[in-house]
């Protein structure tokens, strides 16, 4: 394959890797792109999970011994090191003709150079039931989220429930003794110890079958110690609510039953057109580049080495990191790959739940607290090397001094990337120097606003959704409905094709987002620049009597607010490595819901005043509709909803930089202010009067909409005294409802 990244590049990105899937391999990788940037490669993970689960800690953490924190790894803070984009999407398919990733619900992306980790799928649709009645170990995050869930039912448990784990493997049994572990000192604790739930582990064939018979003893007697049936000789041919049935007509009861049967490989592989194995797995050479293409490379439990067989097991993944890396420098410079050969034998240490572990290697089999330790010792090494790396800001990939990038008209994106673009859009260039409007019907009020923002997020995709999400924010909060937008978009310099796909990009998520409001992209401006950014004007109408104001306020009525807040200390949080992959995406999830529908529902329910929460944060707004409308607000700090990790992170000094200027705002209150009210927002929600009479059910409309933290946070009270202040406190009883306050 010719080389991709030209060398080292002085108009930006030249080529692009891109890593799909979360796993031990691609951590690797990752790692290694931030200590050792390739100039002029551009590095994007595709991920559908933020957060990926070291697979050796599971049975730890499902015994209790791990916090979610420890056996996870931050991808958000990895890829930011390795000044990597994170987009957090589910891959579908390829296109490989045009060397694109499929992704479900969005664009795709393109790659010069792909790798696949995206590991195993549990064979559930291989019986039928499975996938409905029973929760796999695979995807391991999905198991960690349902564990939680098991925990309390039987906590809550007014009987002994029975748990069953299918699959006789070093997975199952480990899981078995985890569970057993777990529920047991659980329900001791609880004074239940009489309820402790059976734990039966179900196999098909003989326990461990690949494992020695050393082995295999070792673990018949730790079972029949911890009094965890096995039944082996058992196979499963379907799943019933509540019952195993074996295929020798045995019916095996359970109440929670986990399935850790030897996993397949992704269904959407078939349609790839790679070559596969007879279990669909990647077929890949020794140097981990795939059979028949030589742009895509795979590794981890998808891979499977022809010419070295192994089984699925994380070493392999593990082991695999730093040769892929390597082959994926030399695929990205035109180099060929090296071919790796992985080991045969390695040391398998196999947990039994009670920090007490059997450690084997070949002929070689012992047990004791001891290789719990080593295994702990050995797991918690390798979480530290992709846990502790340093927050790092990727540097723009803009110009050298002596090649210096033209400004004025001379930084207009090029024109056939323009075209391309728009092309792709489905949107007509024109020719005409300037959009054509229609006015609004007569009687009706035009409305226009403008907002601009610099990318806060790797996702160009996701980032022009939030671009357009907030610029319509301003005439949702009037009471408008949006008709027609300009764009002004910045992208980096580069290739033509990867310049014109990161205009796509942003363009097609805020168009995707203004279509859905009724506003049609009638025209715009691009440019160069060293970092993306994009802003949208948005012209919009009213009829008069549906204006909304700041000064529209009314005493008597309740504030509503329709999210939570704290999106500016996360994303400050983020920059600095600080806040928990969770937590932003959680952050980004309520920046990408339209204020629309809620906009319209604060309408139908009598509103009077609104306006869009954002940069001045939710005190500064507050200040600006109580001076328009004269009146003296009582807002009530502990009904204020937050988004997950705001408040942990205001509480360790972390700032966005606009929040020292916003909590000047606080010489208008009387007491106090929390922090988290001067935190400025980013596509923010509406914060609205609404009639006391009608809040609750105004409320309650928003949560039905998807708004699921909107809330009454205050109250608008007549003005006191010359100069209107907020009151901070709780709220007073609804007049219409004596008292009675609504709580979130």
């Amino acid at each position: 394959m010719a080389p991709v990244s030209g060398g080292t590049s002085s108009v930006g990105t030249m080529a692009e890797l891109v890593l799909v899937g979360g796993g031990h391999s691609h951590v690797h990788v990752l790692r290694s792109f931030g200590m050792r940037p390739m100039p002029g490669v551009r590095v994007t993970l595709v991920t559908r999970d933020v957060e990926t689960p070291y697979s050796g800690m599971l049975p730890g953490f499902i015994a209790g011994h791990y916090d979610h924190d420890a056996c996870h790894i931050d991808l958000m803070k990895l890829a930011g090191f390795a000044g990597a984009r994170l987009i957090h999407a589910e891959a579908a398919g390829l296109d490989r003709a045009n060397r694109a990733v499929l992704l479900t619900g969005r664009p795709p992306v393109r790659y010069d150079v792909l790798s696949l980790d995206i590991g195993s799928t549990p064979r559930a649709h291989d019986v039928p039931g499975a996938a409905e009645h029973a929760t796999a170990v695979k995807p391991v995050d999905r198991l960690a989220g349902r564990w939680a869930a098991v925990v309390e039912r039987v906590r809550a448990a007014d009987r002994r429930l029975d748990v069953a784990v299918v699959g006789g493997g070093a997975a199952g049994v480990e899981l078995a003794l985890s569970i057993d572990h777990r529920l047991k000192c659980l329900m001791a604790a609880e004074g239940k110890a009489a309820l402790r739930p059976r734990v039966v582990l179900v196999t098909r064939g003989q326990l461990l079958a690949n494992d020695s018979a050393r082995v295999r003893d070792r673990f018949v007697r730790l079972l029949a110690e911890r009094e965890v049936e096995v039944l082996t000789d058992a196979e499963v041919a379907a799943v019933e609510p509540g019952a195993l049935v074996c295929a020798d007509g045995r019916r095996i009861a359970f109440d929670e039953a986990l399935w850790a049967v030897q996993a397949g490989a992704a269904p959407w592989l078939r349609g790839t057109g790679l070559t596969l194995d007879e279990r669909g797995f990647v077929a890949v050479e020794a140097t981990l580049r795939s059979v028949n293409d030589d742009r895509v490379f795979a590794a981890g439990d998808v891979a499977a080495v022809l010419e070295h067989p192994r089984e699925k097991a994380g070493v392999f993944a593990v082991r695999q990191g730093p040769p892929l890396t390597g082959n994926l420098r030399r695929a990205l410079a035109g180099q060929p790959p090296v071919p790796f050969t992985p080991q045969r034998s390695y040391l398998k240490l196999i947990s039994t739940g009670d920090r007490y572990a059997v450690a084997s290697r070949g002929g070689f089999s012992a047990e004791g607290r001891w290789a719990w330790w080593l295994k702990d010792r050995i797991d918690r090494g390798f979480m530290r090397k992709f846990q502790e790396v340093p927050a790092m800001t990727p540097k723009p990939m803009s110009a050298s001094p002596a090649e210096p990038r033209c400004a004025g008209c001379g930084a207009k994106v090029p024109a056939e990337a323009l075209k391309g673009a728009l092309r792709r859009l489905g949107l007509d260039s024109g020719t005409d120097d300037a959009a054509v409007i229609q006015p609004p019907p007569a009687g009706r009020l035009t409305v226009q606003t403008v907002d601009f923002l610099r990318a806060f997020t790797g996702d160009p995709y996701l980032f022009g959704r939030i671009a357009a999400n907030h610029a319509l924010g301003d005439i949702h909060a009037m009471g408008a409905e949006p008709s027609t937008a300009l764009a002004i978009a910045c992208v980096p310099p580069g290739r033509p094709d990867i310049v014109e796909d990161d205009l796509f990009q942003m363009l097609r998520g805020g168009l995707d987002v203004l279509r859905d409001a009724g506003a049609l992209l009638v025209g715009g401006h691009s440019a160069e620049a060293s970092e993306p950014a994009l802003g949208f004007t948005v012209t919009g109408s009213v009829e008069p009597g549906r204006l909304l104001r700041k000064g529209g306020l009314r005493p008597g009525d309740r504030l509503i607010l329709t999210k939570p807040l704290g999106t500016g200390v996360l994303l400050a949080g983020a920059m600095r490595g600080r806040a928990r992959a969770r937590w932003v995406a959680g952050a980004l999830a309520a920046m990408d819901q339209p204020s629309g529908p809620a906009a319209r529902c604060l309408a139908e329910h009598g509103a009077g005043g609104c306006t869009d929460v954002t940069g001045f944060g939710l005190f500064g707004h507050l200040v600006e509709m109580m001076q328009a409308s004269g009146t003296t607000l009582r807002l009530d700090p502990a009904a204020v909803p937050a988004l997950d990790g705001a408040a942990e992170l205001l509480e360790a000094g972390v700032r966005s930089t606009l929040h020292p200027g916003n909590a000047a705002a606080a010489a208008h209150a009387d007491g106090p202010v929390p922090d988290l009210l001067f935190d400025p927002q980013t596509a923010g929600g509406l914060l609205a009067g609404v009639p006391a009479d009608r809040a609750e059910d105004c409320v309650a409309a928003l949560r039905n909409l998807g708004h699921v933290h909107a809330a009454v946070v205050g109250a608008v009270e007549s003005a006191a005294g010359s100069e209107p202040r907020i009151i901070l406190g709780n709220l007073p009883p609804w007049p219409s409802l004596p008292n009675r306050e609504f709580r979130r």
